[in-house]
């Protein structure tokens, strides 16, 4: 009895896979078809080495993890509808495989898509997205913040940076102040009609002057040029509207919890990304169950239904993220119950169309 449920296991692995794949790139190609059409006059601009290797070798890969659910519910739809109408589905049934056990495989085929989903956008994509969003910056729309006013944010404990302005062009930054607190207390105060910065949290603060301030007494320091380390860099307040895009998982959550010590509120962006990787991942297997729960049953009309019932839910499904995301912008409610609100009403869904299948 072993073998032809090993048989069957890669029977329908190969199925959901192989559909999977096929899915990913008929809509790809649909995707070209249009991307080349709205960004033709930008194209035509750029190198075609540019194009090729920094843009779509990068926003192919980005596009099919993005929609990676959406690929995975339509490949569950479609080839066990497939199944069910010409009857495999009863004849596996009926020789005395249960409903959990025919699951087995779709289970471990999520599992290959989720584990494939997750490496590639918490790994391999962020470092990718650098290149595509460079070349969109740089040949389509350019939505770098190249510079800032009114920076303020705390630097380390006790120590309060200000910049007037910086320029991001030139790594520059205007009137800027660094006070440090000890028990509330102001200690040392340095101002600077510029400071410049270089690499690795070094700085070169220029027309200085540092008072430090002792009991009653007061020891102001003047001088031209000074090289100091101040545990900051441009990307900590020039932000951008993709920069969540290019971090890799440990990355932005190193990024997250530095943000908040320093007392940074916009990075809204940031977290709702975070948890957006997780939630993604977890999607594949609550739309792979309601997939198969409601595409196992041979149904009036054929596939044709379970198709449009399919593609509804896998859409709304993508919409419902989407207006959750933008609670969670708007402080409606937290990244993380943003993110994860869509899966636990899936979820629900997902459980009470399986039971009613297997008893069905």
């Amino acid at each position: 009895m072993r073998k032809p449920l090993k048989i069957l296991d890669i029977y329908i692995i190969r199925k959901f896979l192989g559909t999977y794949l096929f899915a990913i790139m008929l809509i790809l190609a649909i995707t070209i078809m249009f991307d080349v059409n709205e960004k033709l006059d930008s194209f035509l601009k750029a190198p075609l080495g540019a194009t090729i290797f920094d843009y779509f070798l990068n926003f192919l890969p980005y596009f099919a993890n993005q929609f990676s659910p959406l690929f995975t519910f339509i490949a569950v739809i479609f080839f066990t509808s497939k199944m069910a109408d010409n009857s495999e589905i009863i004849a596996i049934l009926s020789s005395g495989v249960s409903y959990r056990r025919f699951m087995r495989p779709y289970l471990i085929s999520a599992c290959i898509i989720a584990a494939a989903t997750y490496v590639l956008s918490a790994y391999v994509i962020p470092p990718a997205n650098v290149k595509r969003i460079n070349y969109t910056n740089t040949y389509v729309k350019n939505k770098r913040v190249d510079y800032g006013a009114n920076i303020m944010l705390q630097v380390a404990p006790g120590e309060i940076a200000y910049m007037n302005r910086f320029e991001n062009s030139s790594k520059t930054g205007y009137r800027f102040s660094l006070e440090s607190f000890e028990d509330k207390k102001l200690v040392s105060r340095l101002t600077a009609q510029t400071i410049k910065y270089d690499t690795l949290h070094m700085w070169q603060v220029r027309d200085y002057m540092i008072r430090e301030f002792r009991g009653t007494r007061e020891y102001i320091t003047r001088g031209a040029v000074l090289d100091t380390i101040i545990p900051i860099e441009p990307r900590d307040f020039l932000i951008s509207k993709n920069d969540h895009e290019t971090l890799t998982t440990p990355q932005l959550q190193e990024y997250i919890s530095r943000q908040k010590e320093r007392g940074v509120a916009n990075i809204k962006s940031f977290e709702i990304e975070n948890h957006r990787r997780y939630a993604m991942t977890a999607a594949a297997f609550i739309l792979t169950i309601i997939g198969m729960s409601l595409s196992s049953k041979k149904v009036k009309g054929g596939m044709g239904v379970n198709i449009g019932i399919g593609l509804v839910l896998s859409f709304s499904y993508i919409l419902f993220m989407t207006v959750t995301s933008t609670f969670a912008v708007s402080g409606y409610t937290s990244p993380m119950v943003a993110m994860w609100i869509p899966n636990f009403i899936y979820l629900i869904i997902a459980i009470t169309l399986y039971f009613k299948a297997s008893k069905g």
